[in-house]
């Protein structure tokens, strides 16, 4: 059976992400990536601060959760088929189509342009314009290597297994959890944490989507909610001011127990409150991966164009970047989704 509030997880936190990006465009805080020298608010960076630890973990867990769904009704070579279409084409071929614009205005802001030859501007600039495309080929490894595990694994001994997770073993998680947090990072590109998104993706795949574990994540939904929430003012106050993605953030103990409250309170006051569609949320539904993708380079557009040509007070440029965003990336998802050859290179889609 469908898991209606999983879809709704999926497409708020991408709507989050959307949020995200703005205040990460013009963060104060020292994150690199963002608009060089933008006015920025520090409410603003702490609030990006606070959803930063977990939001992407969170997205892994449920894509793990997906994966396990899907895999019951596909064999191995048809799910992977399938995930080579949804997220591979639009990592590498949509990179040349659209994505290139967020490569250009990185390396324009970057004062790169010159030291680049005519020739390979285009061709690097796609190739520098991934963004957050990286979650979505961290996606494709992830299911590529589940794909080889259930070969392995026929009888689906583990995931049995781990179908016996009580609430003790359920809190517990968090510490594999913390402890992938440590490995597998890049030293640079912070968002490529490998350890605890797999971590995440596991847990999805393995425990979250047995239907009896999802019954104890909705009962312990109020205590997670108010140890979430009181984390989550713990921590944009003590990170204010600071590099909110660096290793000394990430991997400390007290923001890794911040996150695993914040997804266990997620997941359960999701299934208790937000199991029910209506016209907006099976929209949302079909279209959160498409906006996903198509977000970043009109984003970055927009914010470019604020920063080095409007001049606007700081409250200004977030909040006219916000509208500009949600609004144009909307419009062009509706223009793309109806070109069948853009569709299928930008979005991974065959057919409407």
């Amino acid at each position: 059976m469908r898991k209606v509030y999983l879809d709704n997880i999926r497409w708020a936190t991408v709507l989050l992400v959307l949020i995200y990006h703005v205040c990460y465009m013009f963060n104060g805080a020292g994150i690199p990536g963002g608009i060089p020298g933008a006015k920025s608010l520090p409410v603003f960076d702490a609030a990006a601060g606070a959803v930063y630890p977990w939001f992407m973990v969170l997205l892994f867990a449920v894509a793990g959760m997906s994966a396990r769904y899907s895999l019951q009704k596909r064999t191995g070579k048809q799910f992977l088929k399938e995930r080579t279409v949804k997220l591979l084409v639009p990592s590498t071929l949509g990179l040349f189509v659209i994505h290139w614009i967020t490569g250009y205005l990185n390396i324009r802001m970057g004062g790169g342009l010159a030291y680049i030859p005519a020739s390979l501007l285009y061709p690097i600039c796609a190739i520098s314009g991934t963004g957050p495309l990286w979650f979505i080929q961290m996606l494709f490894v992830f299911s590529s290597l589940f794909v080889l595990l259930k070969k392995a694994d026929k009888k689906d001994k583990i995931w049995i297994i781990c179908g016996k997770a009580n609430l003790p073993v359920i809190l517990l998680l968090f510490v594999p959890l913390f402890g992938a947090a440590q490995i597998l990072n890049m030293p640079f590109l912070t968002m490529y944490r490998f350890g605890i998104y797999f971590a995440a993706y596991l847990i999805g795949y393995f425990i979250f989507s047995h239907d009896e574990v999802q019954n104890i994540l909705e009962k312990i939904r109020v205590p997670m909610l108010c140890l979430a929430l009181t984390g989550a003012v713990f921590y944009a106050l003590y990170y204010q001011g600071t590099n909110f993605t660096s290793s000394e953030c990430l991997q400390n103990i007290l923001t890794n127990l911040y996150l695993w409250s914040a997804i266990l309170a997620i997941m359960g006051c999701f299934k208790k409150y937000c199991n029910r569609e209506t016209a907006l949320t099976r929209y949302m539904t079909k279209s959160s991966f498409g906006i996903y993708i198509l977000h970043y380079p009109v984003l970055i557009s927009a914010c470019y164009a604020l920063h080095y040509f409007c001049k606007l007070p700081a409250i200004w440029n977030y909040l006219i970047a916000l509208a500009a965003e949600f609004v144009m990336t909307f419009i062009l998802y509706e223009v793309i989704i109806r070109i069948p050859i853009v569709r299928y290179c930008v979005l991974g889609v065959r057919r409407t």
